[in-house]
């Protein structure tokens, strides 16, 4: 009895790990040097050395590196995971990531070998989950499920992050409110993506991108030609001279234009 309780005492305590491990900060992130690619720590200090003409980032533990025209994996310590031989490689996800060679597309696994077994289908969307909508004239409002806020029908649109925000359109602009039924971003967005990663939303305001935190205030300025959600805690974008980047759950940018 001793003995299947210490069994199940140690798988708990793994289990414990995995998830940790799974909700852990990114460790290093990719950092643009010029026109060449490495790794940074936390403190924007370069770890892995900008060898590469361009970097992804680390999911899974395992991040994809292009050098030429042509990508591969390499590891937390920069060793390789695959040769560099494909011509499209995307980030790791489940387990998996579908890249692509000698003209063919297929997912493969965290040591590179090959996947036979297809990809778990995605998750549906889920409904609104911290209230009700209500309809009036043609208009939607929201009833909170907790507390006794509301927020009148005024929108043409609500949509939730899952997370405490609501996201709502007038006409032809969004704004945010906060789980208290406050605007906390007036309507002045000409969209926010509604896919992806809306623990921090991305904006868009007159074609230039930017990001909110997870209270709806400003991550950081609409000032980027293009911005992608993030992945776990990084985010890349392109910059208002056009060229790529990554930033960090803090806002704070991962590149130097200097050599």
């Amino acid at each position: 009895m001793k003995r299947l309780l210490l069994q199940l005492l140690l798988l708990l305590a793994g289990a414990a790990s995995v998830a940790q491990a799974q909700t852990a900060p990114t460790r290093l992130v990719p950092f643009r040097q010029g026109t060449r690619w490495g790794y940074a720590d936390r403190s924007r200090r370069l770890v892995l050395p900008a060898r590469f003409d361009e970097a992804g980032p680390f999911q899974e533990e395992i991040a994809w590196v292009r050098q030429g025209q042509l990508y591969g994996y390499i590891d937390g310590g920069g060793n390789p995971v695959t040769p560099v031989q494909y011509t499209r490689a995307g980030n790791f996800r489940q387990g998996r990531a579908t890249v692509e060679l000698n003209g063919e597309t297929f997912d493969i696994g965290p040591s590179g070998h090959r996947l036979t077994e297809p990809a778990p289908a995605e998750p549906e969307e889920e409904p609104l989950e911290q209230g009700d909508v209500v309809r009036k004239d043609g208009k939607v409002g929201f009833r909170f499920t907790v507390g006794t806020a509301s927020v009148p029908a005024i929108y043409d649109e609500i949509r939730d992050n899952y997370n405490g925000l609501l996201f709502v359109r007038q006409a032809g602009k969004w704004g945010v409110l906060n789980a208290k039924g406050k605007l906390v971003q007036p309507l002045q967005y000409d969209a926010i993506r509604l896919t992806g990663n809306l623990v921090y939303p991305v904006v868009q305001q007159n074609g230039l991108f930017g990001y909110l935190d997870a209270e709806g205030n400003h991550l950081t300025e609409v000032r980027y030609l293009q911005a992608e959600p993030f992945l776990q805690d990084v985010a890349r974008v392109q910059t208002p001279d056009g060229r790529s980047g990554y930033l960090d759950s803090t806002g704070h940018e991962f590149w130097t234009d200097e050599q």
